[in-house]
Parts: structure tokens; C-alpha cells; sequence
């Protein structure tokens, strides 16, 4: 069985197109890449569950024009830290305030997707005051990545089942390691339902996954990660609804595609509409301005698949703060 982390790097990692180096936050030492001036705003860009920073490098060369890029693997992810035990959103925050505060030096723009939307999100409700400019929520998982969320459905009827099948057939870093299992897995034990609307979210005719060994990606993501997420440990101590009620900052919250299963309940999405306008309702009751972006045709990682639209919906938004 394949074994992948940073304690087998020659069959882990790959070059990029923009060098790497890492921060030392006390717990783990962040991996990221930079580009841009220093002369220009800073923004910092959190990528999704399962996927390191440079699926951000296309559009890294965009926004260099305009920014100062810090784009960050969580821990867990990339060549960042694994910890253990110890993947929770309020951690995961935490980190990015140290790598703020002790690398970037200045307030910033944060952008995340999926998971690192919500710990964009995070930042926004509890960054140090002066710290977080704006927060760009690109389809964030919002109340749907909770077990129990206080709107529309938690994460077992979302994309809970594909985390529980990724823990049971890889395991707490990659300690299973099936990925063919894992492959067989997925048409006998994920609902229908589910495995078109993951197809349909990652933007490929192919289906979310393919090949006969894990994407490079997944090489690169402790799968307890997974296990959080379905178990509830992730986001156990970031209750959404309380979170949002002290949001501090402007914020940008772009919706994907998203549709439910009218047989089963299913969210196939990661936002419903619901679930997008309670937490607008509940930014905008903080009183901070949140803006909404309704992009149904986008895959769930727009910045990787459609690089120019998600450039120009993040400038544009930028150049409207403070």
C-alpha cells in the first residue's frame, strides 16, 4: 500500500511553479508561496480540503499585478505540519493569525475555498481587530460543514459520506492507504445522488476522481482530515451561527453550483440557497457588509477552473474596501 507525507517526501511532493518556503507559528511550520510586490495590498489565499496552494498558481499570476500573494497550505496539507488529533478550524485560524502576524506584518484580504472559506470566515469573526481587511468566502461550507447546523443540512447529507469513505479506505495518514478500495468504493457506497453532484462541483466530465493512483493533491493531505470533518471534531468548537454574528470585516461570499437530491435531501453543493441567505442575514446583523456572487455554472474551486472569473470577481471586490 502507498504510503504518502512529509516523512516520505521523494514519493509525496513535486516542483511547483513558484518557491516555497515555510513559517514556524511555535506548532507547525506553514508552508506557502509568494508573489507580487511588496508595495501592494497583501492577500493571503486558503485552499480547499484535500488541496495544496498551488492550486492557486494560475491565478497567482493574475493577481501579482495587484497584491502582494500569500498563498498557504494548512496544516495537514502540502508540505505544511501534520498534526495529529489536532485538525480543528479554530487551530487551522490560529495558525494563519501567527503567519499573519509574524511573516506578512500588515492587514490583509483573505480568500478561501470550501474549508478555507470557512477558515476565512473565521478570521473575519476573529482576527485581531485591525488585522483582516475583507474576507472572500469562495463557496464555503457554511453551516453545512457542521453535524448539527442551526440551517438546512449538516454535513451527513451533504459531502460527509465521501469524508467517511476517504478515513475508512486511506486512514489517519494514509495508515490504510487502499486508494484502489477506495476507487471500487465509491459507486457501491456512495448514493448516486452524491457521487453526480461531486462530479458536477469538481468540473470534470470524468468524476472528482480518477486514475489508478491518488491526484498529487491527495498525496499531499493527512486524510484525518476527512475523519474531522465527518466525526464533527473540526468544527466542534466553530459554531457557524455564532461565528458569523461576530463577523468584523466586509465580506464576499460567492455561491457555486449547488442542487438537492428531491428523493433524498441531499445537498449536492456545498452552500445551499438557505443556508447562503441566513448567513448573509446574519454578516449583515453584525452590521458588516456582506456581498453575494451567485455563479451556479462554477465548479467548486473556481480559482483553479476558471482562473480569469475568479480574479476579476476578487479585484473587483477588493477595490471596493478601505
Amino acid at each position: 500500500m502507498p504510503h504518502y507525507g512529509p516523512d516520505n517526501p521523494d514519493a509525496t511532493y513535486v516542483p511547483h511553479a513558484y518557491p516555497e518556503a515555510t513559517f514556524d507559528t511555535g506548532e507547525v511550520m506553514l508552508n506557502h508561496a509568494t508573489t507580487g510586490s511588496a508595495d501592494n495590498p497583501a492577500l493571503v489565499l486558503i485552499p480547499p480540503q484535500g488541496t495544496s496552494w498551488w492550486s492557486y498558481e494560475a491565478a497567482m499570476t493574475l493577481l501579482a499585478e495587484d497584491f502582494e500573494v500569500f498563498a498557504v497550505d494548512p496544516r495537514g496539507q502540502g508540505r505544511s505540519t501534520w498534526t495529529p488529533g489536532r485538525y480543528t478550524v479554530d487551530n487551522m485560524g490560529n495558525d494563519l493569525v501567527r503567519f499573519i502576524t509574524g511573516h506578512v506584518q500588515r492587514p490583509v484580504v483573505v480568500a478561501g475555498n470550501s474549508s478555507g472559506g470557512l477558515i476565512a470566515a473565521w478570521l473575519s469573526a476573529y482576527g485581531p481587530p485591525g488585522m483582516i481587511r475583507g474576507a472572500y468566502l469562495e463557496d464555503a461550507p457554511l453551516f453545512s460543514a457542521e453535524i448539527r447546523p442551526a440551517y438546512g443540512q449538516g454535513t451527513s447529507q451533504v459531502v460527509g459520506p465521501m469524508h467517511q469513505l476517504i478515513s475508512k479506505y486511506l486512514g489517519d495518514q494514509w495508515s490504510v492507504g487502499d486508494w484502489q478500495g477506495f476507487l471500487q468504493a465509491l459507486p457501491r457506497e456512495l448514493p448516486p445522488a452524491l457521487l453526480r453532484g461531486l462530479s458536477a462541483m469538481s468540473g470534470r466530465s470524468g468524476g472528482y476522481f480518477g486514475g489508478d493512483e491518488p491526484p498529487q493533491s491527495m498525496k499531499e493531505y493527512d486524510p484525518e482530515w476527512a475523519r474531522a470533518f465527518w466525526t464533527g471534531s473540526a468544527t466542534a468548537s466553530n459554531d457557524h451561527a455564532r461565528m458569523l454574528a461576530a463577523v468584523k470585516v466586509p465580506v464576499l461570499l460567492a455561491h457555486h453550483y449547488r442542487n438537492v437530491d428531491e428523493e433524498t435531501g441531499t445537498l449536492l453543493g456545498a452552500i445551499s440557497d438557505l443556508q447562503a441567505r441566513q448567513a448573509r442575514e446574519l454578516i449583515t446583523q453584525a452590521g458588516q457588509r456582506c456581498d453575494y456572487r451567485s455563479f451556479p455554472d462554477a465548479a467548486h474551486a473556481m480559482h483553479a477552473s476558471n482562473p480569469q472569473r475568479y480574479v476579476e470577481t476578487l479585484r473587483d471586490w477588493a477595490s471596493s474596501l478601505d
